[in-house]
């Protein structure tokens, strides 16, 4: 079992209000959400307008899927949002399915 994480840091430029950030946020986090069925929340920066960070995760059964999500969930955000992603890091961490619960 792999779990994935990835923190993002998105530069809103036009944002000039908390609010006008928050949707940005919101609508990205909730459209991740939908389309990936992953974990999305805004972590961190909560009080800068024009930036925000963000973590998504997700739990799956291999590493290539796993990186091939991640891509995914790059590409998407690059191309459905105004915002523009300033820093990308990710983690896999691979857990051993035959020492685990049970």
């Amino acid at each position: 079992m792999i779990v994935a994480v990835a923190l993002l840091e998105l530069h809103i430029e036009y944002a000039q209000s908390l609010k006008e950030k928050r949707m940005v946020v919101k609508s990205l986090r909730d459209r991740l959400r939908h389309r990936f069925e992953i974990s999305a929340a805004e972590v961190g920066l909560q009080d800068v307008h024009q930036r925000a960070r963000m973590g998504v995760s997700f739990v799956t059964g291999s590493r290539t899927t796993a990186e091939s999500l991640l891509e995914k969930i790059q590409n998407f955000v690059e191309s459905n949002t105004d915002a523009v992603i300033s820093g990308w890091t990710s983690e896999l961490v691979e857990f051993d399915e035959e020492s685990g619960v049970g």
